[in-house]
């Protein structure tokens, strides 16, 4: 089982839409998948037309008071399973950064999970922001995806969440934590700024980027407040397409890994 974390404190960069249509994507692939929402405005959750629950968060899993295997439910897509995201989140950031152990405590739980061989990716959907779930799920995963939005500031953004994974790593937290790739969003071929932005990020990051580029839809963007993948809402769109792409994209970089 490998966990991996969506991450990009920047909002509006295809974070969550990347997290949704990977693990559809995985799934549809016939891997066992699971989508751990972390954000406590449950997009992921209502993404995938499931419910908001703050019986079934990760609440009291993180404050120790219920296991997570007790939390996870099916969704209606085969090989994909969710554990939904809550407004309760929100306060336990608040209860966590309290805890000594409070970086470690999602790995901890995450690893009795990995030991049931229950599922091939965990893939974790983070907050907006640098917080305590945030980098809780930077000190729990194996590898991280960055989606990165087609503009200069997103670069900004890219910067500091590298900074951030390295802290991490420094302090053995999450010491062998790699990053998996970078994925550009909001793509637009007829313009050089998008140009201009992936060419910047190659010129860094020439193994980590994706070769998939998510273009610019209103499709990608409609499909969650149908909660829907874009897989079922515009099948034979560019958006379904790339997001198709991204998933076997994602798979054929694992070929020989362990």
């Amino acid at each position: 089982m490998k966990i991996i974390a969506i991450a990009n404190q920047k909002g509006g960069v295809g974070k969550t839409t990347t997290s949704i249509n990977l693990s559809a994507g995985l799934a549809a692939r016939g891997k066992k998948t699971l989508l751990l929402d972390l954000d406590p405005q449950a997009n992921a959750t209502s993404g995938l037309g499931a419910e908001a629950s703050s019986e079934n968060c990760m609440y009291h899993p993180l404050l120790g008071q219920a296991r997570i295997q007790d939390k996870i439910i099916p969704s209606r897509l085969e090989n994909l399973s969710i554990v939904p995201g809550d407004m309760d989140l929100a306060g336990v950031e608040i209860e966590l950064a309290q805890m000594d152990d409070y970086l470690t405590r999602l790995r901890t739980i995450l690893e009795s999970l990995r030991e049931s061989h229950n599922f091939d990716f965990v893939i974790l959907d983070t907050p907006p922001s640098l917080g305590v779930l945030m980098t809780s799920a930077l000190a729990a995963a194996d590898e991280i995806i960055i989606p990165l939005q087609c503009e200069w500031f997103g670069l900004e953004g890219l910067a500091k969440i590298i900074h951030v994974i390295e802290r991490i790593k420094e302090a053995q937290v999450n010491p062998n934590v790699q990053l998996e790739g970078i994925l550009m969003t909001m793509y637009d071929a007829r313009t050089n700024l998008s140009k201009s932005v992936v060419e910047e990020v190659s010129k860094y990051f020439p193994e980590q980027l994706y070769r998939t580029f998510i273009p610019r839809s209103i499709r990608i963007g409609e499909a969650p407040s149908y909660g829907r993948t874009i897989f079922e809402h515009d099948p034979q769109g560019a958006g379904s397409l790339s997001y198709a792409g991204f998933a076997d994209e994602f798979i054929n970089r694992r070929a020989g890994r362990p």
